[in-house]
């Protein structure tokens, strides 16, 4: 089956492919679905393992996944979920072989211009780093709908839906989760 080079048609064509698979459970149209942006997953590995052999290993590790991820979960944006799922996959790869240490945010350091010493993926996985730490402080609710509705990209409609709680109740444990996000993440970097 040949992807369009057109993003409409392309994701059109997508959508179709997952509903086959949720269907049907046929690996080959997972593997159709899959293999264009495997490229794509091998380099975000790569950036976040920083080993050749594990991001090869960590691509068909996501595969695995998708077989069942992709069946228990509705996705409307392929690129942008598998992305997600593959950067969350490297996260916890790390954690859980102790490779990754938690760092907290050093104002200081951004502010008096040593941030060139500061590799930007460094940073960046600083600020992720305190980021996981702050999900954690959040109440149950507010963390459950800022987990649904950011990382694994659900509306307020499916996060009620999955969690039982009301659709204003959604929003505004989202609204609250995000600015308590943003206070923790700030108390720890300084600011």
């Amino acid at each position: 089956m040949k992807f369009i080079k057109n993003n409409q048609a392309g994701s059109q064509e997508e959508q179709l492919l997952i509903d086959r698979y949720r269907q049907t459970g046929d690996l080959d149209v997972l593997g159709q679905l899959y293999s264009p942006y495997m490229h794509l997953i091998y380099g975000v590995c790569l950036k976040y393992l920083r080993d050749e052999d594990q991001s090869k290993d960590a691509v068909m590790q996501i595969f695995e996944e998708l077989i069942k991820k992709l069946r228990a979960h509705q996705v409307s944006n392929f690129k942008g979920w598998l992305y997600t799922l593959a950067r969350n996959y490297c996260l916890m790869s790390l954690r859980s072989s102790g490779r990754h240490e938690f760092v907290t945010l050093d104002a200081g350091v951004m502010e008096s211009g040593d941030s060139e010493h500061l590799d930007l993926g460094e940073l960046r996985e600083q600020q992720l780093s305190a980021m996981e730490k702050c999900m954690e402080l959040l109440p149950e609710e507010q963390k459950k709908s800022v987990e649904l509705f950011y990382l694994q990209q659900k509306c307020y409609k499916d996060i009620s839906e999955i969690t039982g709680f009301d659709i204003n109740k959604v929003k505004s444990y989202i609204q609250n989760g995000k600015r308590n996000l943003k206070i923790c993440i700030e108390k720890r970097s300084g600011s």
